[in-house]
C-alpha cells in the first residue's frame, strides 16, 4: 500500500461506524463491477511481486510466526 493510500485509510478509519460502512460499500462495489478475472489475478500478481521486491530491498517489516499467533490469540483469545 502506498504512503497516499494509507493516509487515506487512516483518516477514513477516523470516521464513525455508518461512514465507514458507506465508504466500504463503495469501494467494493467499485472492484467488484470492474475487474474481470484476469485482471484480479494481474493485480495480485504485481502485489505479490512488490511483497518479494520489499522483502529484498530490506524495506518489508517481517514478523515471526509466532508472535502473529500470539497477537492473533490475545486479540481474538483463541
Amino acid at each position: 500500500m502506498t504512503s497516499h493510500a494509507r493516509k487515506i485509510l487512516e483518516e477514513a478509519l477516523a470516521l464513525p461506524k455508518e461512514e465507514r460502512l458507506l465508504i466500504a460499500a463503495e469501494l467494493h462495489q467499485s472492484v467488484e463491477d470492474s475487474d474481470s478475472p484476469e485482471e484480479i489475478q494481474a493485480a495480485w500478481l504485481d502485489e505479490i511481486a512488490e511483497r518479494v521486491q520489499s522483502i529484498a530491498d530490506g524495506t518489508a517489516e517481517l514478523v515471526d510466526g509466532s508472535d502473529v499467533s500470539r497477537r492473533i490469540r490475545a486479540r481474538y483469545g483463541r
